[in-house]
């Protein structure tokens, strides 16, 4: 990053596999041995050359930080591991193992205090099954209170590319956030690799520092392994390609209702979905689309109630 993005804003989360053994992630109450603390201080060091020093102490005790990198805009960076079902240290405590979700909540209620906006950016996307529903519903009831606040949530984990809505938690009818999931750089099966350009309301007074539109980039594999020229290559815009006149929450729900009854421009999305691999959308009908709109609609673990209209 430092040698080939020089002098650039770089903003790190933590993923599952950065542990060894993967997944496994001791909440800060596990000391000697068995404790974390290697890895948040080996990060610690490594993020410095980007954050400043007041982000060391919560990287070191959980992996994650605020910052404050433009007037009027917050950084959230959450160390989504503290949901992750497979970190089998939450067996002991599955809430709020690290005292995260406490200090968000007071991060939130200070961006509110000073009008400020707020990103929260994390690996394990809220919406997953792989989220412990404890965790997951929390967030949700989080991102429902500062819902004014928070104005944009960047996940991955997944592969695939895709998002998740969050309503509100009361006629879960209004929709209020969007999770953008971009979709790995790395491959995988019946995936090519692909990364994602946000354009983004800038840094001036009264910016709103929302998403205005995206590019998604490729590379074919098959191409690439044919002719030995691996080719980076636009796939899609989503305004232009989904007939988007905005990235509101409100355009990301309408546009599962329309794939709901227009199959072409499902197909489109299906095709996204799977960063234009080959031979992966035809099929996808019936249980199987359902199960990717439901995947858009379930912001929050273990919640299928959300579907039923679908």
């Amino acid at each position: 990053m430092k040698k080939y993005l020089p002098n650039k804003k770089v903003f790190n989360t933590l993923g599952n596999h950065e542990s060894a053994p993967v997944n496994s992630f001791p909440p800060p109450f596990i000391t000697g041995n068995d404790s974390e603390s290697w890895l948040y201080n080996a990060v610690a060091d490594s993020w410095i050359n980007w954050l400043p020093q007041s982000t060391v102490p919560t990287i070191k005790k959980g992996g994650f930080y605020s910052v404050k990198p433009f007037p009027g805009l917050r950084i959230i960076s959450l160390n989504m591991n503290m949901c992750n079902n497979q970190n089998w240290w939450l067996l002991i405590n599955a809430t709020d193992p690290a005292g995260m979700l406490q200090w968000m909540i007071s991060e939130l209620q200070d961006a509110e205090n000073n009008k400020e906006k707020v990103y929260i950016m994390g690996h394990i996307m809220p919406g997953c099954s792989c989220c412990l529903k404890a965790f997951s519903w929390n967030y949700y009831k989080i991102v429902n209170r500062y819902e004014h606040t928070i104005v944009e949530q960047f996940f991955g984990h997944s592969h695939a590319n895709y998002y998740e809505m969050i309503y509100d938690d009361v006629t879960y009818l209004r929709p209020l956030g969007v999770v953008y999931i971009p979709g790995s750089i790395t491959t995988y099966s019946n995936l090519n690799p692909g990364y994602r350009i946000y354009e983004i309301d800038g840094n001036y007074p009264g910016s709103t520092w929302r998403v205005q539109d995206y590019t998604n980039y490729f590379l074919n594999l098959t191409d690439a392994n044919l002719h030995g020229n691996p080719t980076w290559q636009k796939e899609y815009s989503a305004k232009e390609e989904y007939g988007l006149t905005s990235l509101f929450p409100k355009d990301w729900n309408e546009l599962i209702y329309k794939m709901k009854t227009d199959d072409t421009l499902f197909q489109s999305f299906c095709r996204h979905n799977q960063k234009s691999a080959p031979n992966t959308c035809s099929t996808c009908t019936g249980d199987c689309k359902k199960a990717l709109l439901c995947q858009l609609k379930t912001g929050r673990s273990g919640d299928k109630n959300l579907c039923s209209d679908l």
